[in-house]
């Protein structure tokens, strides 16, 4: 058995989590409401305020769906009590960012900026603070919405790995490399 997915997903109060005959897993709270399609080999019983995934074999590809859908369901369930947030900091010298409703004008050292429109269902703000550098947050209560715009923006101009220039993650460490070495 799955390690992940034969744990149970505890489903707190306040919380609703539903299964339509589509196997389509609905999950209402107090933040929003998400949906999420499960396979139609991986079988969801709700009970006693916990949700279980049950597959029908042992099959590596049952196996794998197994533990997803548990993850993605318990991702669902703490999105809409908690909500995730994401923060990114642009190193670099002019680097800036500036956010107007959802869509955010990005200066990050080319000819021109760049006008980035974040999804309606996220939240983004744009702080510089004087002696820092530049921070994007962006808030929301899908997990995977805000994994896939934050990579985006981090794609725009990744950290590079002499000087360490780019945008990243709050928190990420990027490997620096030595430059060419002084002549003989």
């Amino acid at each position: 058995m799955s390690r992940i997915g034969k744990k149970p997903v505890t489903v707190p109060s306040g919380v609703t989590v539903t299964v339509n005959n589509d196997n389509v897993i609905t999950v209402k709270g107090p933040k929003g409401e998400l949906k999420q399609t499960v396979d139609r080999d991986i079988k969801v019983e709700i009970k006693d305020g916990q949700v279980n995934f049950v597959r029908p074999t042992d099959q590596i590809r049952h196996r794998a769906l197994h533990g997803l859908y548990r993850s993605i369901t318990s991702n669902l369930v703490k999105g809409v009590t908690e909500g995730y947030v994401r923060k990114l900091e642009l190193i670099g010298v002019g680097f800036k960012a500036v956010s107007q409703g959802n869509v955010l004008d990005l200066s990050l050292g080319y000819s021109h900026n760049i006008i980035f429109e974040i999804p309606k269902e996220l939240k983004v703000a744009a702080v510089q603070e004087k002696g820092q550098n530049p921070t994007i947050t962006l808030e929301g209560i899908d997990k995977q919405l805000i994994g896939q715009v934050a990579a985006k923006l981090r794609g725009l101009r990744k950290p590079e790995p002499y000087k360490g220039k780019g945008v990243r993650y709050v928190g990420e460490v990027v490997r620096k490399k030595a430059g060419k070495a002084a002549g003989k």
